[in-house]
């Protein structure tokens, strides 16, 4: 017969465990005991004893197993450590990327005209302003004795607008007898007056704002917007027309057609001086100052010099 017996108790009294001593001691010779473990602990009182005895025994009985013990000592559980401080997370910032832009040099923006202007304080317009503005524009493709001609005499302008006249009063200012010139117009497919202008909406404004001085005159829209040539020129051919408003490219195009002569044509105002949303003069949108000098070279620079044709810069 075989026993395990498994002594894990730990023995605390002092005269307890003298006593078991020798028995445990005769226990490890029996064929039997295959391991018995104890730990003998002497008192704080007495001085503590050298040796040591752990035996391990296990018996077990396979033809009764009525009965089982199993003790099991309880090893004194080590005081848990300090856990060590585990280490902050660092985190380092990337440096930013630096731009290829930033490395190069930045060009410097062009200044656009409404930047110019903008900044500046409104000036009124001079007949040089327009004698320059045409120098500028012919120069790349006419000579000098070409540029020459081009200059018109001081007879040919009107006076300027100086920024305090509306239209009405401007144009009462500059032709004082038109009561009596328009009486003696008769002829058809011509104007005594032409006010030129940038855009169909800027005409129509014209043409509210010189309600005064117009009084009985004929007054035509000559621009493009809403407006077929065909309806333009049916109109001119049908009636006396005193005033005619509207943009230099329609203007133009009837010119061309032989729809409007230039002869009868007594004064050529151009509205010089009004700015757009975008700050920018007639004169100076490309599309409109190219438009403007090829009507001047229809017939409009020789009336001047023979005087018999007015400028004006409202």
């Amino acid at each position: 017969m075989e026993f395990s017996i498994c002594v894990l108790h730990t023995l605390k009294t002092g005269d307890l465990a003298e006593t078991l001593t020798p028995q445990l001691s005769s226990l490890q010779g029996k064929k039997g005991l295959i391991g018995l473990g104890c730990k003998i602990r002497q008192p704080k009182s007495k001085r503590p004893s050298a040796e040591s005895i752990q035996v391990d025994a296990d018996a077990s009985d396979g033809e009764e197993g009525d009965t089982e013990m199993t003790q099991q000592e309880t090893a004194p559980v080590p005081a848990p450590s300090k856990k060590a401080k585990q280490p902050k997370e660092c985190f380092l910032i990337k440096p930013k990327d630096i731009k290829e832009d930033a490395k190069k040099t930045r060009k410097r923006r062009k200044k656009k005209i409404t930047d110019v202007l903008a900044k500046s304080e409104p000036k009124a317009g001079t007949p040089e302003d327009l004698q320059k503005l045409m120098k500028d524009y012919y120069s790349s493709h006419r000579s000098v004795i070409e540029l020459e001609e081009l200059n018109l005499p001081d007879s040919c302008f009107l006076k300027a607008n100086d920024l305090t006249h509306s239209l009405s009063s401007y144009l009462k200012e500059i032709c004082p007898k038109w009561v009596k010139l328009r009486k003696n117009h008769s002829e058809k497919k011509s104007v005594l007056m032409l006010i030129i202008c940038s855009s169909a909406i800027r005409a129509l404004e014209l043409i509210r704002s010189m309600t005064a001085f117009r009084g009985d005159s004929k007054v035509m829209k000559l621009f493009a917007k809403h407006i077929k040539v065909q309806e333009q020129v049916k109109l001119l051919e049908k009636r006396v027309v005193h005033l005619g408003v509207g943009t230099p490219g329609r203007i133009k195009e009837l010119i061309k057609q032989g729809s409007l002569t230039l002869n009868p044509l007594k004064f050529l105002i151009f509205d010089w001086n009004w700015r757009d949303q975008k700050m920018r003069r007639m004169m100076d949108i490309p599309e409109i100052r190219k438009e403007v000098f090829e009507l001047l070279e229809m017939g409009v620079l020789s009336l001047c010099k023979s005087e018999s044709l007015k400028l004006g810069l409202f």
